[in-house]
């Protein structure tokens, strides 16, 4: 079932802990309240741009050159094409460059460049982005292009060198923990708690476990059950010996809103 087909009341008179960068909680906060939910946000993270401007210089000038520019998130999408359209004035100047994403927003945002996606996994991890370009065939020696952030892991690019890929990587973009100390979301979260706290990154639950004093529950607060969007996610949970008290079937927001009405339906 998706979100659309849920009750309106699905979440009514639950309040839901949402943890993106305050740049991306519109999408996942709008949804949240057309069933019913009362949002609070915890921008835990920044996400801003940050570009090498003679790395950009090299890599445009040679965009004809690539094969495949890869997109590991829509961030790196929204920022690239930021640059990319402030240089040139026509789409087609990307050449026959081929687009890989590695999951449904991501690849929403490809889109909307009026691009076709001609690779993206089925489970939206790094590792299966890169398992699903090289079943593509024809990457030894190919050049591809990786859009990055300052936290990106090494696993995508070093498998696609493995299968030896020519690989570049640009960084468009970096994300930095947000200090709530201050902040009045903290303070409310502090005294009411939450029915749940919906983790969408491993920065943000690296974030979250970095601020505990600032989200120090209350004694009377309610516990909130925790929510990953996927396994990477939750992977960075158990490290940080976090319960998983429920996780997105396929990593997505939809998805994760899926997992939480079911949750708290129980």
């Amino acid at each position: 079932m998706g979100v659309a087909a849920m009750s309106k009341l699905s979440l009514a008179g639950r309040r839901i802990a949402v943890t993106r960068a305050r740049e991306q909680t519109s999408e996942l906060s709008a949804k949240l309240g057309a069933l019913g939910a009362e949002v609070m946000e915890l921008p835990l993270i920044t996400i801003s741009k940050e570009i090498d401007k003679h790395t950009l210089a090299d890599v445009l000038t040679e965009l004809g050159g690539y094969d495949w520019i890869v997109f590991t998130s829509a961030n790196g999408v929204i920022f690239f094409f930021e640059e990319f359209h402030r240089i040139f004035d026509d789409i087609r100047s990307l050449g026959l460059l081929r687009c890989a994403a590695i999951g449904d927003t991501t690849a929403a945002a490809i889109r909307a460049q009026h691009l076709k996606v001609e690779c993206q996994p089925k489970v939206a991890t790094a590792a299966a982005l890169a398992d699903e370009l090289i079943a593509t065939g024809g990457l030894d020696s190919a050049k591809l292009l990786v859009i990055t952030g300052n936290l990106n892991r090494d696993e995508l690019v070093e498998k696609l060198e493995d299968a030896r890929a020519i690989v570049d990587q640009l960084q468009v973009y970096k994300t930095e923990k947000t200090d709530l100390t201050t902040h009045p979301a903290a303070a409310d979260f502090r005294a009411r708690g939450a029915d749940a706290v919906l983790f969408a990154s491993s920065s943000a639950v690296q974030s979250f476990i970095a601020q505990a004093v600032a989200l120090k529950l209350a004694p009377a607060s309610q516990r909130p059950l925790a929510g990953s969007i996927g396994p990477q996610t939750s992977a960075t949970m158990k490290q940080a010996g976090m319960p998983i008290d429920f996780e997105a079937k396929t990593p997505g927001l939809d998805s994760l809103v899926e997992a939480l009405v079911e949750k708290l339906g129980k």
